[in-house]
C-alpha cells in the first residue's frame, strides 16, 4: 500500500501520492536493509565512505547547555 502525503488547507485535507517521496522511501528502505536495519552499522558505513572520499567534512561538536546559576 503506497504511503501518501497529507496536505492541509483551511478546513480541507487532501491526500496526495508523491512519487518522489515514494522513491526516497524505497531507496532508504533498501539502504537500511543492506545493513540489517542496524543504525550503528549504517553510520559506520557512512563514516568509512567519508574517509574514502578524501573530501573535507565539517563536524560540529555537541552544543553543551550552560547551567543556570541561581541568584540567591
Amino acid at each position: 500500500m503506497p504511503r501518501t502525503l497529507l496536505t492541509g488547507r483551511i478546513g480541507v485535507s487532501v491526500m496526495i501520492n508523491d512519487p518522489i517521496v515514494e522513491e526516497i522511501r524505497k531507496y532508504r528502505a533498501e539502504h537500511a536493509a543492506r545493513y540489517d536495519n542496524d543504525l550503528k552499522r549504517i553510520c559506520e558505513a557512512l563514516r568509512r565512505q567519508e574517509k574514502a572520499s578524501q573530501k573535507e567534512f565539517v563536524h560540529f561538536g555537541p552544543n553543551l547547555l550552560q547551567s543556570k546559576q541561581s541568584g540567591s
